[in-house]
């Protein structure tokens, strides 16, 4: 039961890697917005993009490791015939 459980939280396709990355993005920026009412000016701008930025590098990653496991996957399956 709690294989099954555990399959929802692993990204399995691109699609869902998107739909992370989305709301990752969404979450940065409304703190992002947040810090530019709480420190106007140049730091608040700092921190929007460092929001930003992060959402960037994390979005890389993601994608990076989604396309090692599937490699991985592929390589340690029987071919098929």
């Amino acid at each position: 039961m709690l294989k099954k459980i555990g399959r929802l939280f692993i990204i399995k396709t691109r699609f869902e890697a998107c739909l992370i990355i989305y709301a990752l993005a969404a979450g940065a920026m409304a703190r992002g917005t947040a810090y530019l009412h709480e420190f106007p000016g140049f730091g608040g701008q700092l921190l929007l993009v460092a929001c930003s930025g992060s959402v960037f590098l994390a979005g890389a990653k993601i994608f990076d490791c989604l396309r090692y496991e599937q490699a991985e996957r592929r390589a340690t399956e029987p071919p098929a015939g």
